[in-house]
């Protein structure tokens, strides 16, 4: 079996899922920086390069430095990512370069589970870090941002839960979570999660505490490479629907077969986890075949016994996601892949309108040199 080495992306699928209540979300953070001490920013650990947003970046302006507006970055879903060296190697590089070169006072990995309560410990001591080293009277307020799901507000209950352990209290949870992006669409009110100075939570220096708020996820206003906006989509930084759900399984089809191919020196726990659990005789490069096997597998027909192919893309999306049919890293992260990124943050931010326009000039020099060529050719 010899899996594709290229997946082929129309240009004409959706390249934006910048909302309304993005760019408030985002207006209503930039009034608030006067106030604010601490930016956490949320990336997806699956994606972890793609789900890097250069507008929030620029937006809230932070550095490593904790006496200034410090920035703590923390990668979620790490539970959902592969456990093989290759993705143990990459998150150390993510660590090592966005250390190296002060992006950041912290950068965390969290994910869901008992696996990962250290890991939320680690993130709350690295919090009271920076609020010691402001040492500001009426304590710190933070930000927790990124990309739409990137789990800002589990992050925050995380947070809070852990906050309540040397206490009395049961603290439910504070901020909505969902599956689906956009369930947090304005700012929240702030939640401490580190109690004043002196108190039985509080530490020396933290002065009133610390105070988080949850913000409504913010997408970039447009994705210029298309097969990015597919990873964004099938982790769920995109609304289900936006992208057309079987161009989505294809593409799930596509990575999980590469991983596979690449083995143990590969991102994938097994990427070939399907055919077993689908009871196949063997991997595929047919999403048709793929989804009738899913739509066998699992009750997606239709009346008459016909596979439900939309259905049957729906729920292999879905389990995936869930951790059921093979863990990804969908980015390559290596030296040189970082720096690209760093350098196409600093590029102009550009909105859909400003994005087609520009496409459309470029499909215009792009004929008219071809119709030039074809004179001089004469």
């Amino acid at each position: 079996f010899q899996p594709r080495q290229t997946f082929d992306v129309s240009p004409n699928i959706p390249r934006s899922f910048y909302l309304g209540h993005h760019h408030a979300g985002l207006a209503r953070m930039r009034q608030t920086l006067s106030n604010i001490g601490l930016i956490i920013e949320c990336r997806d650990f699956r994606v972890p390069l793609t789900s890097w947003n250069p507008l929030l970046e620029r937006s809230l302006a932070a550095a490593a430095n904790p006496s200034e507006r410090a920035r703590i970055i923390v990668y979620t879903h790490r539970d959902l990512a592969p456990s093989t060296r290759a993705a143990a190697t990459a998150a150390a590089r993510l660590r090592d370069f966005h250390l190296a070169h002060r992006h950041a006072a912290a950068v965390l990995f969290t994910g869901a589970g008992p696996s990962h309560a250290r890991a939320t410990r680690d993130l709350l001591d690295a919090i009271k870090h920076v609020a010691r080293a402001r040492d500001a009277l009426t304590g710190t307020r933070a930000l927790v941002v990124g990309m739409p799901n990137a789990g800002k507000s589990t992050v925050l209950n995380a947070l809070r839960r852990r906050a309540s352990t040397s206490t009395s209290k049961k603290v439910a949870k504070v901020a909505r979570t969902g599956a689906n992006p956009g369930v947090t669409r304005r700012l929240s009110s702030p939640v401490r999660i580190v109690g004043p100075e002196g108190s039985e939570e509080g530490d020396a220096g933290v002065g009133e505490g610390v105070f988080l708020v949850d913000t409504p996820g913010v997408f970039v206003p447009y994705v210029s490479d298309p097969e990015r906006m597919l990873k964004l989509a099938l982790v769920g930084c995109v609304k289900d629907g936006v992208v057309p759900k079987e161009t989505l399984a294809d593409y799930l089809l596509f990575r999980l077969n590469l991983a596979a191919a690449a083995g143990a020196g590969g991102c994938a726990d097994d990427g070939s986890a399907y055919v077993s659990r689908l009871g196949m005789d063997g991997p595929t490069n047919d999403v048709g075949e793929f989804l009738e096997a899913v739509a066998r597998r699992v009750g997606k027909v239709a009346k008459g016994g016909r596979p439900n192919y939309e259905a049957a893309a729906e729920w292999a999306v879905q389990e995936w996601r869930g951790g059921g049919l093979g863990k990804l890293l969908l980015d390559e992260v290596t030296p040189e892949t970082l720096a690209r990124e760093v350098e196409a943050s600093k590029e102009e931010t550009l909105s859909l309108n400003q994005a087609r326009k520009r496409e459309k000039e470029a499909r215009k020099a792009r004929k008219e040199a071809r119709r030039l060529g074809i004179s001089g050719g004469e």
